[in-house]
């Protein structure tokens, strides 16, 4: 397994140097048949789980070699992009559920339906869990695991403020002095109660779905003028009160873990997806919990739904894509490659794998399974394929404007008919 110097070795101190460089590879680079680049982001963690998984895969496939390229925020859609217009795209890459749709429609994704189920052995998922993949009838990816959204919390930071912590049926009236009263307990410059979470999409949307709305519908934005001004007052007050980290903290955010105001200790409570509990914990070195986001009203939908955490894809311009659709099967169905990943990517699709990896998870790890399984009655139906252009709304409209906010540059009634306006552009090309 090798992989890429400069975007893997950034920030992460030479992880697996020994993995990462090719030492105990079972083949000599002179033997090798078969080249596959994999790219994908995320924690130093994911980085080594996925190169332990490689290595594993080449002792297994003689004539194999992978080299891997692990970048972690924009930079990875910088990469991608780049690779895209040069035509030289990642043989395998990831995506996630609010890009898939996204970068199919752009042309950056090989459809794999002629490799199920002979090379792509997905039958026991379950077709609805090929549905979450399947983009415009064609399937464009292979979902690594089940998640959904989620809030954590530092539950050293609630025992020693004596305040309990959020319950499932918290609402956003009491989420909002929750973390009003949080700031207040900790008594410390730059910490404060949670995340000033407007410029979350994922957050707004399952705000949008507890009021019969989404993010995204009929290829166009789901929500009206009205509905981001209530959105953007709601944390503009909050942060007004205290209950958000300051502007300065929250723009460092690169929707990344080691970026997040709870992993880098400045809040007490933090809005992620659940499989990323495992990275955080990793992180934090206070127990944290984890539990729903908070609902409109109590006996309210919750907004959530089950969703693919992570999603492999094979690159459109790949030579081969056969061996990239046959390490992709190997990711997810071998038992010996499920207990290296653990659920650090999601809950194994795979009820085998999922059998199989249950009795040596840590209590991390059987939180975030817990937690998936205590949706079952929570979760509502899956959204349909966002519209090409939803990446450039969460990254280059959303984002923006709510770092606006937060600075005070704009105003709640300006950044909800810009979200409007330039939401609308981005979505149409």
């Amino acid at each position: 397994m090798q992989v890429n110097r400069r975007s893997f070795l950034m920030g992460s101190a030479g992880i697996a140097a020994g993995v990462a460089f090719g030492a105990g590879s079972s083949m000599p680079a002179f033997a090798e048949d078969t080249r596959l680049r994999a790219m994908w982001w995320g924690s130093n963690d994911r980085a080594k789980r996925t190169l332990d998984v490689a290595k594993l895969y080449e002792g297994k496939n003689a004539g194999v070699s992978i080299v891997g390229e692990s970048l972690s925020g924009d930079g990875y859609w910088t990469k991608l992009a780049t690779q895209m217009a040069g035509r030289a795209i990642a043989d395998v890459f990831q995506l996630e559920p609010g890009t898939i749709s996204d970068y199919s429609k752009r042309g950056a994704c090989l459809p794999l339906d002629e490799f199920v189920p002979a090379t792509l052995k997905v039958d026991s998922f379950g077709k609805d869990m090929l549905k979450l993949t399947t983009v415009d009838s064609k399937l464009y990816g292979i979902g690594l695991g089940l998640n959904s959204f989620a809030m954590f919390y530092d539950e050293t930071a609630f025992e020693k403020a004596g305040i309990k912590p959020p319950t499932t049926d918290i609402t956003w009236a009491e989420y909002a002095e929750l973390a009003v009263e949080l700031t207040k307990a900790g008594g410390k410059d730059n910490y404060w109660g949670g995340p000033y979470a407007a410029r979350y999409n994922y957050v707004f949307d399952a705000w949008l779905r507890q009021r019969g709305k989404s993010l995204f519908k009929d290829g166009g934005l789901g929500f009206d003028v009205e509905d981001a001004k209530e959105w953007f007052n709601y944390w503009e007050e909050l942060r007004k009160k205290g209950g958000t980290v300051g502007a300065d903290v929250q723009t460092l955010d690169q929707n990344t873990i080691d970026t997040n105001c709870l992993a880098l200790g400045k809040s007490a409570m933090g809005m992620a997806y659940s499989n990323q509990l495992v990275g955080y914990q990793l992180i934090s070195k206070n127990k944290l919990g984890i539990t729903l986001l908070p609902r409109e009203k109590k006996d309210g939908p919750s907004g959530h739904y089950y969703r693919p955490a992570l999603i492999w894809s094979v690159g459109a311009t790949t030579k081969n894509a056969e061996a990239a659709a046959k390490f992709i099967d190997f990711f997810v169905n071998d038992v010996d490659a499920g207990k290296i990943l653990g659920v650090e990517r999601g809950v194994p699709m795979s009820p085998v794998v999922r059998e199989a990896i249950l009795p040596q998870l840590n209590p991390t790890e059987q939180a975030t399974i817990k937690y998936i399984n205590s949706l079952k009655d929570q979760v509502g139906d899956y959204p349909p394929p966002v519209p090409m252009g939803a990446t450039q709304f969460d990254q280059r409209v959303l984002r923006p404007l709510c770092d606006e906010l937060a600075f005070e540059r704009t105003s709640v009634a300006d950044a909800a008919a810009r979200l409007i306006e330039e939401g609308k552009a981005a979505i149409s090309g």
